[in-house]
């Protein structure tokens, strides 16, 4: 009855916010306090304990960061760079910033880092060259997790720990290695998709007249050795910890580095250089986005303590066909993931259950694990989830942050999700 109650208050939400243009985020911190206190018995501070500090703190820290290279100009002049290299076949523009997503992220910068750095960019380009903006977030979204999902990433690092907690320790390399391919592989058929239905490739024609960019003057100077400065520090620990994982002292520097930690140093230092001003630095934060994806995963929190996804993982294993619970995976994962973390509430909630499904359903754990993360990763570009709010915080037009608000709301998700579902049937006829 509870788990009833839980779905029930997602849904009105989410009506509500929608309806009211009242920020989801507050209607959702509401429920959770209805359902958490007064039917889960929970303490009241244990429900404001299900406030997502981490995801809070990093993406309030690089976006803090990230303002300082937005007033100052240096994320202009990096987009007009890119545009000018990109200028004599622009319809490949959506694909190089797929790419370039996906490598600053494979190389160890994590989803968070690398979304918050390209969406401004992507915004920036978008604004410059005429391409759907819906097309562009789709693509440094799928780069961003492509990338982090590589073995030897921060998702990939993550993914294998968990699925080796589940028993299967000797795949767990293989299983987080069609993971990557299959989430770098299936974009180039979302992107191309959209490009088509979108005639992107229409208005970006054959030859964008641009001029060549003027240097860098001294304070975007400064600001591209912070950043590149702040890369580092997140890039090279965990690449050296991987390298040589029994080295003490690289594994104690490695344990503290936290990109939100790191975007706050440098954001003082950009302050102590006088590269923006610190009053329009903090208000260009995008709290609203901030409030929406925290209060909607306090909610979810409860959902997971009020056993709503251990109820529905039962079910799946025992009432839908084997041949249709890759699908029915995916699309769990991925309305989990509409409104919260992948890495932080889908795998953790569900990789577990699969063991049990396998056994029951006698499919390779390798396609349970593979259609949970490609559903899960399909809605990450959703306004309530990491990779849309990043992307919508970045919109600094009200009107076209409402317009773009629709569009990943109602065309990136279901096109996405949809994409997954279609991979997950592929991987289920190549490995059942």
């Amino acid at each position: 009855m509870i788990s009833l109650f839980v779905v029930f208050a997602i849904a009105c939400s989410i009506a509500l916010g929608y309806k009211t243009k009242i920020n989801t985020g507050f209607f959702a911190m509401v429920f959770a306090y209805i359902i958490g206190c007064f039917c889960l018995e929970l303490k009241s501070k244990d429900v404001i304990a299900m406030w997502p500090i981490q995801i809070f703190f990093v993406i309030f820290g690089v976006s803090l960061f990230y303002n300082f290279a937005l007033l100052n100009g240096t994320l202009e002049k990096l987009a007009s760079i890119l545009l000018y290299q990109c200028r004599k076949v622009p319809r490949i523009l959506p694909y190089a910033l797929f790419l370039a997503a996906a490598l600053i992220a494979g190389l160890g910068a994590g989803f968070f880092t690398v979304m918050a750095f390209m969406a401004p960019i992507t915004l920036m380009l978008c604004n410059k060259t005429g391409l759907n903006k819906l097309v562009a977030g789709v693509a440094i979204n799928y780069g961003a997790l492509g990338g982090a999902n590589f073995m030897t990433s921060q998702s990939g690092i993550v993914f294998r720990g968990l699925i080796e907690a589940t028993g299967y320790t000797e795949d767990a390399f293989l299983f987080t290695t069609l993971i990557f391919v299959t989430s770098m592989l299936l974009p180039f058929f979302v992107i191309t998709f959209l490009m088509l239905a979108t005639r992107s490739h229409e208005v970006l024609g054959t030859h964008i007249d641009v001029s060549k960019p003027e240097a860098f003057d001294e304070k975007q100077r400064r600001t591209l050795c912070l950043i590149a400065i702040m890369m580092g520090l997140a890039l090279f620990p965990p690449i050296l910890h991987t390298i040589m994982p029994e080295n003490q002292t690289i594994q104690f520097i490695n344990t503290r580095m936290d990109i939100g930690l790191i975007s706050i140093t440098m954001a003082v230092l950009a302050l102590l250089m006088r590269l923006a001003d610190e009053k329009q630095a903090v208000t260009k934060v995008p709290w609203g986005t901030l409030i929406m994806i925290c209060g909607v995963g306090m909610l979810i929190s409860v959902a997971i303590k009020a056993g709503t996804i251990q109820i529905l993982a039962g079910w799946v294993g025992t009432n839908i066909p084997a041949y249709l619970v890759p699908i029915a995976l995916a699309v769990i994962g991925g309305i989990m993931s509409f409104f919260s973390s992948t890495l932080g509430v889908v795998c953790p909630a569900l990789f577990p259950i699969v063991p049990a499904i396998a056994d029951t359903t006698s499919l390779p754990g390798i396609i349970l694990f593979t259609s949970i993360v490609i559903g899960a990763q399909a809605t990450a570009i959703s306004p309530f989830s990491s990779g849309g709010s990043l992307y919508l915080g970045s919109c600094r037009d009200e009107e076209e942050r409402n317009r773009l608000f629709i569009d990943l709301m109602f065309k990136a998700v279901p096109i996405c999700l949809t994409a997954s579902v279609l991979a997950s049937i592929i991987i289920f006829l190549l490995f059942w």
